[in-house]
């Protein structure tokens, strides 16, 4: 029978409070990260540092409403069948978007700060980007991943990058090209990901209206200078609206 042990005296406490995460994560079948931080008694950046080690290991996955569910080293796969979901609906808009503008396309998903290229439709042109799937990369270096992040709040913006808060530049920074991005309509990247690339990204919404995922266009950056990439951008706006449709049932 399985019985508690008495703590060890070289406990060492990150993993103590790691293991106890999961253990909540069996317990209630969520983590919320305000929640487990309250319950380990450390700061609100501890336990969200410590989710997303459990987040890059595979023990957990973020929900779309923010909140964290069994991953599949834990046996769960909550968000598979949607992202799955999600792919399927996209994908023909992912051709049709790589045929119009000529350029790499990809479908992106949010996973706390960072971004998963979950599909990619590779241009056919000689120079071009290749495909991002499987990719996961920071989200506020993306085109999508600032699309994506400008839909948050400045408390969740610094709930989800802990490490820039303690330096108010780096913030500064973030919080500004997010407060373009949200004037703009769109998210731009030029070579912040990778030398030689730019991009642009549009959020996508769901029937409920919460971003689903983004649709990026990538091209080498020696095709397009910097302020010329937006000349994709109507393509691009058209992709969105009719894969918001298919997602909302009224391209049925």
């Amino acid at each position: 029978m399985w019985s508690v042990s008495r703590r060890p005296s070289y406990a060492i406490d990150s993993v103590d409070n790691a293991l106890r995460l999961l253990q909540m994560l069996q317990r209630d079948g969520v983590l919320r990260v305000m929640a487990a931080a309250r319950e380990l008694g450390v700061a609100p950046s501890t336990a969200h540092r410590l989710i997303a080690m459990l987040v890059y290991r595979g023990f957990a996955l973020q929900a779309a409403d923010r909140s964290y569910r069994a991953g599949p080293a834990l046996g769960g796969a909550v968000e598979a069948p949607d992202v799955q979901r999600l792919v399927d609906a996209a994908r023909p808009h992912l051709v049709r978007l790589c045929q119009a503008t000529q350029e790499s396309v990809n479908l992106v998903v949010r996973r706390g700060a960072d971004v998963v290229f979950v599909d990619s439709v590779e241009s056919t042109q000689a120079l071009r980007v290749g495909s991002r799937a499987g990719t996961t990369m920071p989200a506020r270096v993306t085109s999508g991943g600032l699309a994506l992040l400008a839909t948050l709040s400045r408390a969740e913006i610094e709930e989800l990058h802990p490490d820039l808060v303690g330096t108010p530049a780096g913030m500064a920074s973030l919080l500004s090209q997010l407060s373009t991005t949200r004037r703009l309509g769109y998210g731009f990247n030029y070579e912040a990901s990778e030398v030689g690339v730019t991009a642009i990204g549009v959020a996508v919404r769901d029937v409920a209206g919460l971003p689903a995922c983004a649709l990026t266009v990538s091209a080498p950056t020696a095709r397009f200078r910097k302020g010329q990439i937006t000349q994709l951008l109507p393509a691009l706006l058209e992709c969105r609206e009719q894969l918001e449709l298919d997602l909302s049932g009224a391209g049925d």
